[in-house]
């Protein structure tokens, strides 16, 4: 099929003819795809004015390679600001085998923190690099790359971010201490060891019922044991997150490379999500199977994995309404909804049995503001004194509304979907660099130019804005977008709950 010359955002309704890997069905006659562009097509990748080599693109994986090495080689020397809370302790366990590799360099932390920031930045023009020279490059230079990035990050100790030890720290809080992990807080286990690596000690987990549950077993194992069995957990399931990219894009008649740049060479995606050690993907791998089991019909297994990424993160749900729209007949609607409600049984009855009708702690994350959110910086900018309740109340409203047109449109819904998750990103007053990996693969999966223009313009602000060096430029500026009495509670609000 040619490309689409408009290169936007209308859907392809495709008939009764089956898609890749997919039986035939007995009047299951079509599913709203996006049009399909041949490989290295136009409407394949955005469309960029300078075009690069496969040498480019090579160096450009090269540098990704070399950065990430560079910055995992120094947060394993010894503490730093590149990973939290290492100057209260931090074992050789922790640090991992590169330790000690290279002694102690750097001391000067400001110094180290530039240096991530600068490499930050570098990595993000490697991204780009790599995204024009995706018609270039091979899978196979593609694959290699990224499986040389996964097993750097496995060495590494959890960087930017201490995430990995809270969810050990609500697991040992229930598992082992019998203390519902949505009723109580870490600091009832004070005298537990993994305390001493947490960070939200009064926050009740925030986290669904099943991933918790999920991660019950890895209390009864000595806590270095359970911190390596995690991160293995992580970066394996990130690959197979990055499988299931590649096999949704194939399906669609993308071209699988960018797919696969575009979420994988991700400087967000290596150094906060995987680097991070973090759980979106106990709910990316569900949600993108979900995609895969609409394209091939199975329509009742697609409504199933949906209800496991939602019982793991509630954001999941906004796949739901997107998966309806997609698919004709009405019958095949319904089998969606089956599969949803018969999987939700076990769940909530797996969650009722382990924590009664305790729920996760969306209120507190929800009350509290980032620097550099958009309502907070927009609210900053108009002078309204930041992310104000009232403001976020509008974000809030206006993230329902765009579903609600979105879904009405009935468009491209693999892009409509990318649309909204943008949208519910932007709405956030509690907003982190890693929240863009809710985005890449819709990105990738689109047949938007414009959205994946999005994605990595959001992507380019939160390298930015969350990058040491900017805070501190910023300050030197005597600007400050938490200062306002809004900002000024979330701080010492955030200030309670990790004390």
């Amino acid at each position: 099929m040619p490309p689409d010359p408009s290169q936007g955002d209308s859907p392809v309704l495709l008939s009764s003819g089956p898609l890749a890997g997919a039986g035939t069905g007995h009047g299951d006659t079509a599913v709203a795809l996006p049009p399909v562009a041949p490989l290295g097509g136009r409407a394949a990748l955005p469309r960029l004015r300078v075009a690069f080599g496969p040498l480019a693109g090579r160096l450009a994986l090269g540098a990704l390679i070399v950065g990430a090495f560079a910055v995992v080689l120094f947060a394993a020397t010894g503490p730093s600001a590149l990973v939290p809370r290492t100057w209260m302790s931090f074992p050789n366990w922790e640090s991992g085998p590169l330790h000690g590799l290279i002694g102690r360099p750097v001391d000067d932390q400001t110094a180290i923190s530039y240096g991530f920031s600068f490499v930050l930045l570098a990595m993000l023009a490697a991204y780009g690099v790599a995204l024009a020279s995706a018609r270039a490059l091979s899978l196979r230079a593609i694959v290699i790359c990224i499986l040389a990035l996964h097993a750097i990050l496995l060495l590494s100790p959890p960087l930017q971010l201490n995430d990995l030890f809270n969810y050990l720290g609500y697991a040992r809080l229930g598992a082992l201490h019998g203390l519902n992990p949505y009723t109580n807080v870490i600091a009832d286990e004070i005298h537990d060891p993994v305390y001493l690596f947490t960070s939200w000690h009064h926050l009740r987990s925030p986290y669904g019922s099943l991933f918790t549950a999920i991660t019950y077993p890895l209390a009864f194992l000595p806590l270095p044991v359970a911190y390596w069995t995690l991160k293995v957990v992580v970066v394996s399931m990130s690959l197979g997150f990055l499988a299931l990219v590649w096999y949704v894009a194939r399906l669609l008649g993308r071209d699988p490379r960018l797919a696969l740049l575009l979420v994988a060479a991700n400087p967000i995606y290596l150094m906060y999500e995987v680097g991070g050690f973090h759980n979106d993907f106990f709910m990316l791998v569900p949600s993108i199977a979900a995609i895969a089991f609409v394209l091939t019909r199975r329509d009742r297994a697609a409504g199933a994995v949906v209800m496991l990424a939602v019982a793991v993160k509630f954001t999941a749900g906004l796949l739901l309404p997107f998966l309806l729209i997609a698919v004709r007949p009405a019958r095949r609607r319904l089998r969606i909804l089956e599969g949803a409600a018969l999987a939700a049984v076990p769940l909530i009855a797996l969650s009722v049995a382990l924590f009664g009708f305790s729920l996760p702690n969306l209120q507190d994350q929800s009350t509290l503001l980032t620097d550099f959110s958009i309502p907070n910086v927009f609210g900053w900018m108009i002078g309204l004194g930041g992310g104000a309740p009232g403001l976020l109340l509008v974000a809030d409203l206006a993230l329902v509304l765009c579903v609600v047109y979105l879904l009405w449109r009935r468009g491209d819904w693999l892009t409509d979907a990318g649309w909204a998750t943008l949208a519910l990103i932007a709405s956030l007053s509690w907003l982190v660099p890693w929240y863009v990996v809710w985005l890449l693969p819709l990105a990738a999966f689109s047949s938007s130019v414009r959205l994946r223009r999005a994605t990595v313009a959001l992507t380019v602000y939160l390298v930015i804005a969350f990058i040491p060096l900017t805070g501190d430029v910023l300050f030197d500026l005597n600007i400050n977008p938490m200062a306002s009495p809004v900002g000024e509670a979330s701080s010492a609000l955030q200030q309670n709950l990790s004390q």
